[in-house]
């Protein structure tokens, strides 16, 4: 698994948006900030809808601080899916990139 920091992505996102975004918080966390574009679903319900997720794409794996991501894509990667850890999640992004997100 890749680790990008907040600002690699930015970098990233300002040149391509091919990239799909997994936020695997829940849903109360996502009402309060989230990356545009972003699909939630919580960590505890990630085996169940595995199916749903293209596995040919490249996903970004999103948290609140990068732990649970970083869990998440260990499994997307057992799973044969290509994956990227945000590290220190939105709250890392909120920080360094985006100002006007809301932190929690």
């Amino acid at each position: 698994m890749r680790h990008w920091t907040p600002t690699e992505l930015a970098d990233y996102l300002k040149s391509s948006q091919s990239l799909s975004i997994l936020d695997v918080r829940e849903e109360w966390e996502y009402d309060i900030a989230h990356l545009e574009g972003s699909i939630l679903l919580p960590l505890g319900k990630l085996a169940e809808n595995l199916a749903q997720l293209d596995s040919s794409r490249e996903w970004l794996i999103i948290c609140h601080h990068g732990i649970r991501s970083a869990h998440a894509g260990y499994y997307l990667e057992r799973n044969g899916f290509h994956v990227i850890n945000l590290t220190g999640g939105i709250d890392r992004w909120a920080r360094e990139v985006d100002h006007d997100m809301s932190l929690y």
